[in-house]
């Protein structure tokens, strides 16, 4: 599984929003955009995980910085998601997989001790300039929201 360095192009794609709407990276050019990828809608650690995104995005904001999540889920499932936990930002559906795989989000990992393929819980921060600016894999769901605030802070 290749990962992204910080410095390195973010890799270009266009998905599906909840709404069914293409969204496509290139969309974001001269922002800063937080790009972060979870397993599956309305689980416990990616709930806790959108909820915490979901509970900082006022100060998300004030920094002049978008919030996206990706899953494989389809459309229908992001729009009950968002609207049963009052999500305020776009969830993107990746069912193919290959976003995350180009983002080295998807793939091998330990789950219960066994090695399985499958989502890797990771965070992205993509510059203006569509530069990787700070890169988290395998990220524990509880407080990764507020330390990717406080490197977009920092």
């Amino acid at each position: 599984m290749a990962r992204l360095e910080t410095g390195t192009k973010a890799p270009a794609f266009t998905l599906e929003d909840q709404d069914g709407q293409k969204v496509s990276l290139k969309d974001f050019a001269g922002e800063r955009i937080v790009l972060y990828f979870y397993p599956a809608d309305d689980t416990p650690g990616c709930t806790k995980e959108a909820c915490q995104f979901n509970d900082e995005i006022t100060q998300f904001k004030t920094l002049g910085v978008k919030v996206i999540g990706v899953s494989p889920d389809p459309a229908q499932k992001h729009v009950a998601f968002r609207k049963k936990y009052g999500l305020g930002f776009d969830l993107l559906s990746d069912p193919s997989k290959k976003v995350m795989e180009k983002y080295g989000a998807f793939g091998e990992k330990m789950m219960y001790g066994k090695k399985v393929l499958g989502v890797i819980r990771s965070t992205f921060v993509i510059g203006p300039t569509g530069k990787i600016e700070h890169a988290w894999y395998s990220v524990r769901a509880d407080g990764h929201a507020a330390k990717v605030l406080v490197s977009l802070a920092g």
